[in-house]
């Protein structure tokens, strides 16, 4: 799906509140910052997911301490083209990985 910058963004904001929000009503002892396009989470175990926009190739990059990974949006989701996975399978893997608990974004 090619989109312009301002559906990107629009998408992005989207996806972030559908983080933040996952968080807010999850059990877990984790806080969200957005910042500048970042919206980092921050971790009571004092480490951090870190998700990123990147405008010129329209993609969501997440940093985790297992590594990083690269989203396309397609078939009406963030996936991950190189774990295959989409963007509610990571975030699961990742914050059950780094923090013990699970992060399930509907």
């Amino acid at each position: 799906m090619t989109m312009n910058d301002t559906e990107f963004n629009d998408l992005i904001e989207q996806t972030f509140a559908v983080i933040e929000d996952a968080v807010d009503s999850g059990d877990a002892d984790t806080d969200c910052e957005l910042s500048g396009g970042v919206l980092t989470l921050m971790c009571e175990n004092g480490s951090s997911i870190i998700f990123s926009r990147q405008v010129a190739s329209q993609e969501l990059w997440i940093a985790a301490r297992s590594g990083g990974y690269h989203l396309v949006y397609q078939n009406g989701q963030w996936y991950c083209q190189k774990h295959q996975q989409s963007l509610k399978q990571l975030v699961a893997t990742i914050t059950k990985d780094q923090t013990g608990e699970t992060l399930e974004l509907d």
